[in-house]
């Protein structure tokens, strides 16, 4: 889980990289279970900068948004399986409906959102430089394949 960090932790490194020139890309999510739409995301994201920050939902925030049978794996067991993936340099967490506050306090230079987002609905998006929308992959989702698991029992 080395590469979970504090948001203060994370400040700090987007401060010296934006000193050297680095360009800061941000995404987040609830990535329960993974599948190739998270990694096509996580992928593409990378390749539009040199850092990318991949912030998490918690547990509670979690239920808040997906109801009380989510999450299917915890934050601990999510943030050690999406450390795992190389595209990814940081993980965070945050506990509200949406990482507005995060952004905020990051001001990364891009913004990534999976394509079931338009630009001017994504949170946060006044604090960036940029929003990139990277295009839906049709029936990856983590709520699809749950449906499918429970079709097939």
């Amino acid at each position: 889980m080395e590469k979970y960090k504090s948001w203060q932790e994370a400040k700090e490194i987007v401060e010296n990289l934006k000193k050297e020139g680095k360009i800061i890309v941000f995404t987040n999510g609830v990535f329960d279970i993974l599948h190739i739409g998270h990694i096509r995301l996580l992928k593409t994201a990378k390749s539009f900068g040199d850092f990318l920050i991949l912030a998490i939902n918690s547990d509670s925030s979690v239920k808040k948004i997906k109801g009380e049978k989510r999450p299917i794996f915890s934050l601990n067991e999510r943030i050690e399986i999406l450390s795992a993936i190389s595209y990814v340099d940081i993980i965070l967490s945050f506990d509200e409906e949406t990482p507005y506050n995060l952004i905020k306090f990051l001001k990364p230079d891009i913004l990534v959102k999976g394509g079931d987002y338009k630009e001017e609905d994504v949170i946060g998006r006044e604090f960036v430089k940029e929003v990139k929308i990277v295009p839906y992959i049709e029936g990856f989702s983590t709520t699809k394949i749950i449906e499918r698991i429970k079709k097939s029992l």
